[in-house]
């Protein structure tokens, strides 16, 4: 079967509509989802000398974001509620996910992060507001915080950035699908690349 890489960062805007419509997508045309939770503060920081969003460091990029969200989201028929913090913090967020990619509910857990964040103006900084949505998708709190908290998923997830960076991954939501034809891979990055990153994995 063939595989599409699914590199996404919970404070990503536009990660958010392509993490509720990935699986159903990818299903149809017989491609396997691979979800790889990245951070992406330290490839915006390294790559582009950021330490904030962009959408924060330029104004009109930023207005025009916020808007075209409500688009994609209504056409999507997603919630969709504006963050009274943004971004907000995601590094927990994120180990969870790495967690839950080995028991079993990375995606459930993700869309709920997403759900919780652009959907509901929850702070998914918050330990709380994630036990509770770890608790939901089917997961052990304290067991999966206790995981979270370990060196091999702090390991993890930094060997993610550098395996993201090698791939040429700079933003998220990202698609990559491997290639033995395509030195390097393809890359796909955007929300509206998400139908062409999935026609190519299944066509090449």
């Amino acid at each position: 079967m063939p595989t599409l890489e699914f590199w996404y960062e919970f404070a990503s805007t536009y990660s958010y509509p392509a993490a509720w419509r990935i699986d159903r997508l990818a299903l149809a045309a017989g491609v396997k989802v691979v979800w790889r939770p990245l951070f992406l503060g330290p490839l915006f920081h390294k790559q582009q000398g950021m330490s904030d969003s962009p959408f924060n460091v330029v104004e009109v990029k930023g207005r025009y974001m916020w808007r075209d969200m409500e688009r994609v989201c209504q056409a999507e028929m997603l919630p969709f509620r504006r963050p009274s913090a943004f971004p907000r913090r995601s590094l927990l967020a994120l180990r969870l996910a790495l967690v839950g990619g080995h028991r079993g509910w990375i995606a459930n857990f993700s869309r709920a992060v997403y759900a919780a964040n652009f959907g509901q103006d929850r702070d998914i900084g918050d330990p709380a507001v994630l036990a509770l949505l770890v608790k939901e998708v089917g997961g052990d709190p304290v067991a999966d915080f206790h995981e979270a908290d370990s060196d091999a998923i702090k390991a993890e997830l930094r060997d993610n950035v550098a395996e993201a960076e090698a791939k040429g991954v700079f933003g998220a939501p990202s698609f990559y699908i491997p290639s033995n034809k395509t030195p390097g891979g393809e890359l796909f990055w955007g929300n509206d690349r998400l139908e062409q990153a999935v026609a190519w994995a299944a066509a090449h």
